[in-house]
């Protein structure tokens, strides 16, 4: 006898040529079976989707693989107190090392005050002055000047303001008169004037003070000391005493005396600025000559009508030295 096979025993789950993704449905009225597919629209719409979203998945996967991005360190944290900003010992700007923005923004602003502000001209200018065939000139700027004039002039008044420490917005006022120099396309000087009543005349400082220190700290005292056999020069140098510190500090870093009586001026110089390496070439003289020819109309205004108001240590230096003189004028708000 025979022996079965093994899947005699056994139903099989579905017909060996039937479709698994089929569904069997049993005809009663006709005793028979017949299979329907299941609906096609939906199945095509899944694969299309799956299809979608696996090309999708592919590019952005491209894109981050061929977009890497850069994860090199520019400076290390070792609690440092500038780490964010770091000062120009030069321009004065805070800004962030390595953030490109910040750096190409440092960059122009450098070179705005190193160099002076950049100046196209316009095609009507208030020339004062004129300086060789280069197109070297001063211009005067007044309140009532087209929004172009006021917008560079705006500008030059900031870098002045930033440097010589007014609040923003203090230094230029409607009855103030601006001059700017011009040379090579760029303003690298101004001087902002206003119209003064009176003024006093500066106390100068005692010499005997400064003569004293300057003799007193070139006045060295040498020695040798020996260790067995060698022998060490030591130099001593007497320094000045520290009351007569006290008072030459006193002078250049306090604030200056001037005179109780009220002489009559005219013209109050509020405030210089030079670009830093156009310096030393006589531009603020020249600034100061201009403004004495014109401040007044018809007239030339003599040195001893011209006040400063309370100058810096440097700008102390060029009013003396324009004055010729240690008591030159200075004004204050009530003098105007």
């Amino acid at each position: 006898m025979q022996q079965s096979k093994i899947s005699a025993f056994f139903r099989p789950c579905c017909p060996k040529n039937q479709n698994p993704n089929q569904i069997q449905i049993k005809d009663l009225s006709k005793n028979q079976s017949t299979t329907t597919p299941i609906v096609d629209e939906q199945r095509d719409l899944k694969l299309n989707s799956n299809r979608e979203r696996s090309d999708t998945l592919t590019k952005s996967v491209g894109k981050i693989l061929n977009n890497k991005r850069s994860y090199a360190q520019y400076h290390l944290e070792l609690g440092q107190s500038n780490f964010l900003l770091h000062t120009c010992s030069v321009c004065g700007l805070m800004y962030a090392r390595g953030d490109e923005r910040d750096e190409r923004l440092h960059k122009f602003f450098h070179k705005e005050y190193e160099q002076g502000i950049a100046f196209k001209g316009w095609s009507e200018e208030r020339v004062v002055s004129r300086y060789n065939n280069n197109g070297d000139r001063i211009l005067l700027v007044l309140d009532g000047d087209p929004p172009a004039q006021k917008h560079k002039v705006k500008q030059v008044i900031n870098m002045t303001e930033k440097e010589l420490g007014f609040v923003e917005g203090e230094l230029n006022h409607k009855l103030c008169k601006v001059y700017l120099f011009i040379s090579s396309h760029r303003v690298i000087g101004c001087l902002v004037a206003e119209p003064i009543k009176t003024a006093h005349r500066v106390i100068p400082a005692p010499s005997s003070t400064t003569d004293k220190i300057s003799k007193n700290s070139k006045n060295p005292n040498k020695s040798i000391l020996q260790f067995g056999q060698f022998n060490f020069q030591r130099e001593v140098i007497n320094k000045y005493s520290s009351e007569n510190t006290h008072k030459f500090e006193q002078w250049e870093i306090g604030a200056m005396l001037c005179e109780e009586e009220a002489l009559p001026a005219t013209c109050g110089v509020r405030a210089i600025w030079v670009a830093p390496s156009k310096r030393r070439k006589r531009i603020a003289s020249l600034l100061l000559d201009a403004a004495r020819m014109s401040f007044s109309a018809g007239c030339i205004l003599d040195v001893s009508e011209c006040a400063f108001s309370p100058p810096t240590s440097s700008g102390k230096a060029f009013a003396s030295s324009y004055s010729n003189s240690e008591q030159f004028l200075i004004y204050r708000e009530v003098d105007v």
